[in-house]
């Protein structure tokens, strides 16, 4: 199944993302998502083709943010799609069956589309304000993890949710007793002075069984 933890990549350059992503490589994390939004194509589709490089030679998964197109283009273990993004059917017919598609929920009818759309995971939140993100959807909380869970139960439905936006350490295992199958975290990676023992860390209360 997949790793519990992804890994939103941050930066400004080419030279920002590779370092925060070998960072994250480096200490542990197995499950990169590469975000670089607004920047050049050429700039774009350099550094997904380091960044795949890196991935191989971690061993780790490697799926592009909202480009279906480059993502096929690289081969990339698939992509993460975003609520104005192309559908899930649109993107399946581009990449095939066996890549991994992502998409983003704030509600539980998002949950209910990219569930009926066939979606691979569901990237759930904002979980609390994060700056990481512009045009921020209605913060949920717990509380909202909760209720999504408790409908998609009733609804028995089974799709793996990643918590997502401002989540620290401290969040992680009141997070993971709402439900959700894991987190996706980007600053709290990015910053860290010891992103080795955070990783670990992370990793500890997210393979904690409830």
């Amino acid at each position: 199944m997949y790793n519990k933890l992804q890994y939103i990549s941050q930066g400004n350059t080419v030279e920002e993302q590779l370092y925060n992503i070998h960072q994250a490589l480096d200490n542990g994390c197995d499950w990169i998502q590469m975000r670089f939004k607004n920047q050049n194509a050429l700039e774009v589709f350099a550094l997904a083709e380091a960044v795949k490089f890196l991935c191989e030679e971690y061993l780790a998964v490697f799926v592009i943010n909202d480009n279906v197109h480059l993502a096929q283009q690289l081969n990339a273990d698939g992509v993460h799609l975003g609520l104005s993004d192309m559908n899930v059917a649109e993107a399946r017919v581009l990449l095939g069956k066996t890549k991994i598609i992502g998409g983003t929920a704030n509600t539980f009818d998002d949950v209910l589309q990219k569930t009926a759309e066939n979606c691979d995971y569901i990237g759930l939140g904002p979980f609390q304000f994060t700056t990481t993100k512009q045009n921020l959807s209605p913060i949920l909380g717990l509380e909202g993890y909760r209720t999504i869970i408790e409908k998609m139960k009733m609804k028995k439905i089974q799709i793996p949710i990643y918590a997502i936006g401002g989540i620290t350490l401290e969040n992680v295992k009141s997070l993971m007793e709402t439900g959700i199958y894991g987190i996706a975290v980007s600053g709290l990676i990015t910053q860290s002075e010891k992103p080795s023992q955070l990783i670990t860390q992370l990793n500890d209360n997210l393979y904690v069984t409830i």
